[in-house]
C-alpha cells in the first residue's frame, strides 16, 4: 500500500493518507507531491478531499524516528531537503487549482495541523480525535511561513491560545471559532458531509488558481524569501 494514494468519486479526488499516524518524512513529501501531480492531470476533477485511512488519526506531524536518526548521522543534507520537500507540499495544496477540504478524522497534531491549515475548508469527527499545536511544548518554533499559513485558518485570537498554550481541542470547538466548518459526529458522516460540501463545487480551475494565488502570494514570498534563513542553518530548535 502506498503512503498516499487517491481515488475518484465523481468530481471529488478523495486522497488517502496511508501510514497509520501519518508522520511526515521524505516519503510522505514526495507521495504527497506525485498524487497532488496525478489529480491536476485528470480534467474530470473539480475538489480533493484529503484524509486518512487510520481511524484514531489524520496526521500526527513530523516522523520524529526520522528526523532523530537522520540528525544522529549528521545527514543535514537530508533533513534541508525535507524541510523544502514539505514547503512544496504546503504550496502547491495552497496554490492548487481547485478546493482542498481537510476530512480530519483523528488527531491531527504539529506539522499535521498546518498541513490541514493549508487546505481550503476542513470538516473534523466529534467522537474521536483532537487538534493541537504541541511545539511549545518540545521547544520546536514554527517557520514564518507556517504562521502565515496558521493565520489565514483559524481566528488570531484562537490562535494565540492554541500556540502559546499547546492546548488539545476537540472538534466542537473548532467548530464553534470557525476553523472547521463543522464538526461531525462520525466517520461516516465526516465523509459524506465533506464529500457533498466538495461536490457543491465545479469551478474553472484557471480562475480559481488565479484566486488562490493573489490571496496566498504573502505566505508564498515568506515561505520563499524568510524560511531558508532558518532551514540552511537547520535553526529548528531553542
Amino acid at each position: 500500500m502506498a503512503v498516499v494514494e487517491w481515488k475518484k468519486d465523481e468530481s471529488v479526488a478523495v486522497v488517502i493518507m496511508n501510514n497509520t499516524e501519518n508522520r511526515h518524512n521524505p516519503d510522505f513529501a514526495t507521495g504527497m507531491l506525485g498524487v497532488f501531480d496525478e489529480i491536476e492531470k485528470d480534467q474530470e476533477i473539480f475538489s480533493v478531499v484529503l484524509t486518512s485511512s487510520d481511524p484514531k488519526s489524520w496526521s500526527q506531524g513530523i516522523d520524529l524516528v526520522w528526523i532523530t536518526g537522520a540528525m544522529q548521522n549528521k545527514d543535514f543534507a537530508s533533513i534541508k531537503k525535507f524541510m523544502y520537500d514539505m514547503n512544496s507540499v504546503f504550496k502547491r495544496i495552497l496554490l492548487f487549482p481547485m478546493p482542498v477540504i481537510a476530512a480530519m478524522n483523528g488527531h491531527t497534531f504539529g506539522n499535521g495541523s498546518i498541513l490541514a491549515c493549508t487546505c481550503d475548508y476542513r470538516f473534523m469527527k466529534a467522537d474521536r480525535g483532537y487538534f493541537c499545536f504541541p511545539e511549545v511544548d518540545v521547544n520546536i518554533p514554527f517557520l514564518p511561513a507556517m504562521l502565515q499559513i496558521l493565520r489565514k485558518a483559524i481566528p488570531y485570537y484562537k490562535l494565540e491560545e492554541l500556540v502559546f498554550s499547546g492546548r488539545r481541542v476537540g472538534a466542537k470547538e473548532l467548530e464553534e471559532h470557525h476553523v472547521v466548518i463543522k464538526a461531525c459526529a462520525d466517520a461516516d458522516e465526516l465523509m459524506r458531509e465533506s464529500l457533498a460540501y466538495a461536490k457543491t463545487y465545479h469551478k474553472g480551475r484557471a480562475i480559481f488558481g488565479q484566486h488562490k494565488l493573489r490571496l496566498h502570494k504573502h505566505i508564498i514570498e515568506v515561505m520563499e524569501n524568510e524560511d531558508p534563513a532558518y532551514i540552511e542553518p537547520l535553526n529548528l530548535m531553542v
